[in-house]
């Protein structure tokens, strides 16, 4: 099995000479690329000098995570594509575990490892933690990290399992399924692309899948930090454009319906907080949205849609009302 891991850089020379060390240290049956969206620093200078064996993809304008990997995967021959952030410190093996479940599962056309917190090696990480999910309203959360709340790793997540979505941070993809459902959204640019594939995916009828013998360390918040009224905005608006592309009308109509009330809820639960731009944000998030609704429903493919999708009725009623912060008790609820 040939798999490539691809990097997708943008003015990230500082986190390269970081990170990419510690790739081709542990990586050294896998092919390795740099995807550089248009970057303004000395990122490609930088690869071209001190890792000539690093294969360089240049992209042509920075069309965000989704278009930027889009366009760079067209160049890429590989059986797996592993879609990783250029702040990730891999471990060693970890590509072996992953190899041998696409091996021995074909059904499965995405995998992700378990993402530790860098910073915190033992505790998850914000992006993808132990497997993502989402609830009947179409908010996203994991196994190991609800909201900004994030779980101690104590082993509990140490299995391999079906989940709903899988992390960008560090993505394992077939070839043969990026293409067939024809990539990412390039109208995300950015967060919640990689909830939409893992949902358009498994309309499709392959398996999502979580493996927790495999791990890497995350630094997060490289480009946008969880609490910036940017990824605010698109997190928001993004959840809205998967409800309307991946659900069967009648369903996606009545939900987007109550994400109104209750994206307003968090928009006032921000102006209570002091803020006003992280409010703001989500107005403009659902502006966005109805402007381009026309577009997102005209996206909605003529596949079977998921009878059942969601793990919990409601993060946010469980989160904020009951207290719940653990996935184990969360599911148990």
């Amino acid at each position: 099995m040939r798999i490539a891991v691809v990097i997708l850089n943008w003015n990230g020379e500082i986190l390269l000479e970081r990170f990419l060390p510690s790739v081709l240290k542990y990586s050294s049956t896998a092919d390795i690329y740099v995807a550089d969206n248009a970057s303004t620093d000395e990122s490609v200078l930088f690869l071209k000098k001190n890792y000539p064996q690093v294969k360089i993809i240049q992209n042509i304008a920075n069309g965000g995570f989704a278009k930027g990997y889009n366009d760079a995967l067209e160049y890429v021959d590989a059986d797996v594509f592993c879609l990783l952030n250029s702040d990730v410190e891999v471990t060693e093996n970890w590509l072996v575990p992953i190899e041998a479940l696409f091996q021995e599962n074909p059904e499965v056309a995405i995998v992700q490892p378990k993402i530790l917190d860098l910073l915190k090696k033992d505790h998850f990480e914000y992006a993808g933690a132990a497997g993502g999910f989402i609830d009947q309203f179409g908010y996203p959360f994991c196994r190991g990290r609800i909201f900004q709340s994030l779980e101690r790793d104590n082993g509990q997540y140490n299995d391999i399992t079906e989940i709903f979505w899988a992390t960008g941070a560090c993505m394992f993809v077939r070839s043969t399924a990026f293409k067939e459902l024809n990539g990412f959204d390039a109208d995300y640019f950015a967060h919640q692309e990689e909830v939409d594939f893992c949902w358009r995916a498994k309309n499709h009828g392959y398996k999502v899948y979580y493996n927790g013998t495999s791990k890497v360390y995350h630094l997060g918040g490289s480009t946008l930090s969880n609490m910036n009224p940017k990824k605010t905005y698109l997190n928001f608006r993004n959840s809205l454009f998967s409800i309307t592309k991946n659900l069967p009308f009648k369903k996606a109509f009545a939900i987007i319906f109550v994400r109104l009330v209750l994206d307003g809820i968090a928009a006032l639960r921000f102006i209570f907080q002091f803020r006003f731009k992280h409010c703001f944000a989500i107005l403009r998030a659902h502006l966005s949205f109805y402007r381009q609704f026309p577009k997102m429903y005209k996206k909605r493919e003529k596949t079977k849609f998921l009878l059942k999708y969601y793990t919990a009725k409601s993060i946010v009623w469980s989160y904020f009302v009951n207290g719940i912060k653990n996935f184990n008790i969360l599911v148990k609820d």
